[in-house]
């Protein structure tokens, strides 16, 4: 069994950064597929970034050159650093698992998931 926690959001203005952390347990870490997912109210669930197993990194084009996703195998961690935060990136962040590298953008491919951290940006 999988059990995964995210940690690190709050309340920020325009223009802070914020460090997310998602911390792994019950599975060989550095063998999964990773992914960070938001949901902002009334708002489908929609795709952040993600990284592989290798390494490889994927990123929404809205976040593109603003957050960084990073993992840390021997920490059982997995991180975004969101900078130059706007209003819009507002939403509860989800830190997701899976095993196969397909589509790592495809939020239904992820069995495995955290409860969510509330990130708010305000103007």
């Amino acid at each position: 069994q999988v059990h995964v926690v995210e940690s690190g959001g709050g309340l920020v203005q325009t223009g802070a950064s914020m460090k997310l952390s998602c911390a792994a347990s019950g599975r060989t870490f550095s063998g999964y597929v990773m992914g960070w997912f938001r949901q902002a109210p009334g708002k489908e669930r929609e795709f952040v970034a993600a990284i592989s197993a290798g390494g490889s990194t994927t990123y929404a084009d809205s976040v593109q050159g603003r957050f960084t996703i990073s993992r840390d195998n021997a920490k059982n961690t997995l991180y975004l650093q969101m900078n130059n935060l706007k209003p819009e990136d507002t939403a509860v962040y989800y830190c997701a698992l899976k095993v196969t590298s397909t589509n790592p953008r495809a939020h239904t491919l992820y069995p495995y998931w955290g409860q969510g951290t509330q990130v708010t940006v305000s103007s």
